[in-house]
């Protein structure tokens, strides 16, 4: 069945490419993102394109809004727009850890309170939020973006039960090293917030270590991962959680079963 499905992050990488897919298989797709620019090749294909800042209460409403208005309805909220955030607990200015809650979990609660209502009317709908690894593991200069995905992983169990009596499901994808841009614009964060200073040898190690996995041809090509969450959005008994990419699995499986100790011996011997 034909889903109307609004996906936040549209403009690039994974959003770009779980866009792609879902109007590859017939569904009315509505793309939201800052970056309208980034999106006219999908609209040449059928994507609808909207404006959204989620730090912005009037745009996150307009942005609903005009979806209900043309479509009277939405089956599935993808949330995967987000960025982040690295640099020394220290060194990060408050404001900006702010602004990382806010895109990272703030605005995604509040576009996520605003499809609710009719998703309850209809007895039917799907919340698809974009996590991380980094929602269950930690490494150093991530702090406020692991925060927020740890944050997320919560967030989001707590909504499905929630959520549970009107039949509307809550997805968790956790995506692994991918092949995008967010990598090396992180380290490059990474290296303008604390590349000199007390932390300066630490961060620039570890910056120059991240910058070399994302420019690798290890990672998981970003059409794996928009495949995977186009399945999760539109399948008919979805998994709670799909962790997708290179070291997903294998790096929260260390977090979980190691303990903390190893855990952090061997996360520290990367940057040696």
């Amino acid at each position: 069945m034909q889903k109307v499905i609004l996906i936040t992050g549209a403009s690039s990488g994974i959003g770009k490419s779980t866009a792609k897919n879902l109007l590859e298989k017939g569904h009315t797709v509505y793309g939201a993102a800052r970056r309208i620019e980034k999106m006219q090749d999908l609209e040449k294909v059928g994507m609808h394109t909207q404006f959204l800042d989620l730090t912005d209460e009037e745009s996150i409403k307009t942005c609903v809004n005009t979806v209900l208005e043309k479509e009277g309805r939405i089956d599935v909220l993808i949330n995967n727009a987000g960025y982040g955030s690295y640099g020394a607990i220290e060194d990060v200015a408050i404001e900006e850890a702010k602004r990382q809650f806010e895109v990272n979990i703030f605005g995604l609660a509040r576009i996520t309170q605003l499809v609710l209502p009719g998703m309850r009317k209809n007895k039917q709908g799907r919340i698809v939020n974009v996590s991380s690894m980094a929602g269950k593991i930690y490494t150093p200069f991530g702090a406020w973006y692991h925060a927020t995905k740890h944050a997320l992983e919560g967030w989001s169990d707590c909504l499905r039960l929630e959520l549970k009596a009107f039949d509307i499901d809550v997805v968790i994808i956790q995506p692994g090293a991918i092949k995008t841009d967010w990598g090396t614009i992180a380290a490059k964060n990474l290296k303008e917030n604390s590349g000199s200073g007390a932390y300066a040898d630490f961060a620039n190690a570890a910056a120059n270590s991240m910058h070399n996995a994302y420019t690798s041809d290890r990672l998981t090509d970003v059409g794996v991962l928009g495949k995977t969450i186009a399945k999760a959005a539109t399948v008919g008994n979805p998994k709670r959680r799909y962790a997708k990419g290179f070291m997903a699995k294998p790096a929260m499986a260390l977090r979980k079963w190691l303990g903390d100790g190893i855990y952090e011996k061997i996360i520290m011997s990367q940057y040696k």
